[in-house]
C-alpha cells in the first residue's frame, strides 16, 4: 500500500503535470500567479464525486473572481472525464491521473478504511496553492457536500 505523503503549508507544492479533459497539459508552474485548488475525488459520475463537482461549478464565477483556477483529479480518462463534465454541464478542469503519481505525491492516494475494510485508492482532499506555488491549505480529507463553499471562504480568508 501506498505511504501518505506529507503536504506541508508554506512548503512548494508538487510539480505536476497531467492532461485535462480534452488532452491538454496542464502544469502546475504555468498557473504560477494566480491561485489553484486543486481537489482530488475518486470517480466521474458517482454520487459524492457529482455533488462535488457541481458545488464547485455552481460557484464558479466567484472562484474566478478570487483569481483561483479549479482543478478537478481523478483516476479516470479522458472520454471519462468529457462525458462527465457534458453529462452535468460542468465548467472546472478535470485531470487524468491514471497512475496516481500527482495523487501519491499530494497524499490523495494511500489506505482508506471503507466501513471496516481497508482498500487502497482516492482519498477525497483539497489543496489551495498559492499564486507562488506555495501550499496555502490542505484538507487532508473532505467531505464531498458543501466542501466548495468551504474551499471559496477559505481562499477568500487566505488572500485577506
Amino acid at each position: 500500500m501506498a505511504t501518505e505523503a506529507k503536504i506541508e503549508i508554506g512548503k512548494k507544492a508538487p510539480a505536476f503535470t497531467l492532461p485535462d479533459h480534452n488532452g491538454n497539459k496542464i502544469k502546475l508552474k504555468d498557473l504560477e500567479g494566480q491561485w489553484v485548488v486543486l481537489y482530488f475525488y475518486p470517480k466521474d459520475d458517482t454520487p459524492g464525486c457529482t455533488t462535488e463537482a457541481c458545488d464547485f461549478t455552481s460557484g464558479i464565477k466567484e472562484f474566478e473572481a478570487l483569481n483561483a483556477a479549479v482543478l478537478g483529479c481523478s483516476p479516470d480518462g479522458l472520454e471519462q472525464h468529457q462525458k462527465f463534465r457534458e453529462k452535468y454541464n460542468l465548467k472546472v478542469t478535470l485531470l487524468s491521473d491514471e497512475k496516481h503519481a500527482t495523487m501519491a505525491k499530494y497524499g490523495a492516494w494511500g489506505e482508506k478504511n471503507m466501513y471496516g475494510r481497508v482498500t487502497e485508492g482516492v482519498i477525497r482532499s483539497t489543496v489551495i496553492i498559492d499564486p507562488s506555488g506555495r501550499v496555502a491549505h490542505h484538507w487532508s480529507r473532505a467531505q464531498a457536500a458543501g466542501h466548495a463553499e468551504k474551499v471559496r471562504v477559505k481562499l477568500k480568508e487566505l488572500q485577506g
